[in-house]
């Protein structure tokens, strides 16, 4: 019994959990192993997988970052409303991209200059960047004027969609970054203990800056994918979307307390996050009952973090 509880909670137990739930639901759910099946479950990950990316660094420097669902949608709006004003799908591209890294960057500033709780703070900003974007759009959906802004989530790459293969590039590069930079191990100094990294020499305040710019940053580029997938910019878009996010970092070993994270642990994090909603599609559950089981994932994974953590203080 031990010996199980150790595997779980360690390193490998997260691999345990995902191989196991991907074969019990390969052999009961109808149709889940197949190719199309396979690349939509892809698909209805990007957007928290892309996310992920940045909310890891987030939670590992003991921060976190509730508007990224307002900035998601935000961005979409704005890359939508640009191009259509504009006539330039590239300008509208880097409108977004730019709304998005201000906003994290505002919210970078709020916390680590002037010391408001991350939480306060990215409650606030979710419900101002939410509030701009139905403003803009009146509360309804903006068109897309351009047809070739579909094609952001349309084109393939060797039968496997552009969304996919952007959000794999995404994972490889902040996991480099999270393992071999200076920028990557400062954040998990910060996390760890930021008195003592601030008297080593590190910056805590403009490394906490940067990571909510790139955080902004990362989730314009989820706003403008997803506006394409779904042919307009939706103020509403992308709701629940930070819940879903830090429940599949929490799930991937990334600590709530700070100074723990793995780019692979938050890549199966996602997977199991998306396992979880395509078996509950295909099972046409009702969307009343997802939602209970994705605030029982939130406590599974809030638990894990807990008894990761005491497994981690015991052995220190």
């Amino acid at each position: 019994m031990n010996a199980l509880k150790k595997i779980l909670l360690g390193e490998q137990g997260l691999v345990v959990i995902f191989a196991a739930a991907f074969v019990i639901v390969s052999l009961f759910v109808p149709n889940f192993l197949t190719e199309r099946n396979m690349l939509g479950l892809l698909q209805s990950v990007v957007t928290i997988g892309i996310v992920a990316c940045t909310m890891m660094f987030c939670l590992a420097s003991r921060d976190f970052d509730l508007s990224v669902g307002s900035i998601v949608a935000f961005s979409g709006m704005i890359a939508v409303m640009v191009s259509n004003a504009t006539g330039s799908i590239p300008l509208g591209l880097l409108a977004a991209l730019l709304c998005g890294a201000v906003v994290g960057f505002v919210n970078g500033i709020v916390i680590a200059r002037f010391r408001i709780n991350a939480l306060i703070t990215t409650l606030a900003t979710m419900q101002i960047v939410r509030g701009l974007a139905l403003i803009a759009s009146d509360g309804r959906a903006v068109g897309i004027n351009d047809p070739a802004f579909y094609q952001l989530a349309l084109s393939r790459f060797l039968t496997v969609p552009t969304p996919i293969w952007i959000m794999l590039m995404l994972f490889v590069l902040f996991g480099f970054v999270l393992n071999r930079t200076v920028f990557g191990k400062n954040t998990l100094a910060i996390g760890g203990n930021p008195e003592a990294s601030r008297l080593a020499g590190v910056n805590v305040v403009n490394t906490r800056i940067w990571i909510f710019a790139l955080q902004g940053l990362i989730c314009g580029i989820a706003g403008i994918l997803l506006a394409s997938r779904i042919t307009s910019g939706q103020p509403n878009a992308a709701t629940g979307l930070e819940l879903s996010v830090i429940s599949a970092c929490v799930l991937g070993g990334v600590s709530l307390a700070g100074g723990r994270a793995a780019m692979s642990g938050v890549i199966v994090g996602v997977l199991i996050m998306g396992i979880a909603e395509n078996v509950m599609n295909l099972l046409n559950i009702q969307a009343f009952y997802q939602y209970v089981v994705r605030g029982l994932i939130l406590l599974i994974a809030v638990l894990l973090d807990n008894l990761r953590s005491s497994a981690a203080g015991r052995r220190g």
